[in-house]
C-alpha cells in the first residue's frame, strides 16, 4: 500500500506490515520516503498509547505541518490491545490517498 500526498508518495509497504488503530494505517518507520518528515513540536499523548509525536510532512507541493505522527515507546498496554508493536510507525492526517 502507498500513501500518496499531493502526488507525491511518501509511504509503501505491504498491507501485511502495516497496522491498523482506530482507522488509521501505520506504516513501518523503514516504508517512509527519506526526507518527507521533519520534526514537530506540536505535544500529545493520547490516554491509552501515549506520548506521541508529531511530524511535518514535505513534498514537492509544500509541507504539511504536523501532517504524520508517531508513538516511539507506546504504553504496554496499548500494545498488547493493538496486539502488535507499533512503536515508531507513522500514519498521516488526512487528506491523503491510499493505493
Amino acid at each position: 500500500m502507498k500513501v500518496v500526498i499531493d502526488g507525491s508518495t511518501v509511504a509503501e509497504a505491504s498491507e501485511a506490515e502495516l497496522v491498523e488503530i482506530e482507522g488509521n494505517w501505520y506504516f513501518p518507520p523503514s516504508s517512509i520516503v527519506d526526507g518527507v518528515l521533519s520534526p514537530s513540536e506540536t505535544p500529545y499523548t493520547c490516554p491509552w498509547k501515549g506520548v506521541c509525536a508529531y511530524q511535518n510532512v514535505t513534498t514537492a507541493a509544500g509541507t504539511r505541518n504536523d501532517g504524520a505522527w508517531s508513538y516511539p515507546a507506546p504504553d504496554a498496554s496499548a500494545i498488547k490491545r493493538v496486539g502488535k508493536d507499533f512503536s515508531g510507525y507513522v500514519t498521516f492526517a488526512k487528506p491523503v490517498s491510499f493505493e
